[in-house]
């Protein structure tokens, strides 16, 4: 009979490849972080600000993306003849921001009502608008079927829109 000899096996090295996996995980997830920095994300952020703080920003507002908010100014709506160029003012009851939107506004748009305009501040002192949101309460009750609806109170709720054969 013939002898032979077993060698012993290697080491198995389970827990050096998972160090290595999770090193490389790290330094992937640090470069995608690192390319996101570099490639300009600050470009793509958007500012929510109120009129007081588009006023007291100054030239740090030119140019930049800005979300401004606040109230359409008692007074202020003005629209071309042709109805492409809308004008108006957003305050927030310390600041006054004259706004210019080419956009069509929504149905809901009247003063006194709470905007959201998106856009830049021009270095002449007006925010050209982009987008023109309004904003609104968020509380909805469907009504009972026994339930009539108080028409003078709705009437009243729809005072300064426009109605669409204008």
């Amino acid at each position: 009979m013939t002898d032979t000899v077993r060698l012993p096996a290697p080491p198995v090295r389970r827990n050096n490849n998972k160090r290595w996996l999770a090193v490389l995980a790290l330094v992937v997830a640090v470069a995608g972080f690192g390319l996101l920095t570099a490639g300009g994300i600050g470009e793509n952020l958007v500012y929510y600000w109120g009129p007081s703080d588009v006023r007291n920003a100054g030239d740090q507002a030119v140019g930049a993306t800005i979300r401004l908010g606040g109230q359409v100014a008692k007074g202020s709506i003005r629209q071309s003849a042709e109805g492409s160029l809308l004008e108006f003012s957003v305050t927030d009851g310390k600041a006054v921001v004259p706004v210019r939107s080419t956009g069509v506004p929504p149905q809901m748009f009247r003063e006194d009502i709470g905007v959201v305009v998106e856009g830049t501040m021009t270095k002449d002192g007006v925010f050209e608008c982009k987008r023109l949101m309004v904003s609104h309460g968020n509380e909805y009750r469907a009504p009972v079927d026994s339930e009539t609806p108080d028409m003078e109170k709705l009437i009243k709720s729809t005072e300064g829109l426009k109605s669409s054969g204008d």
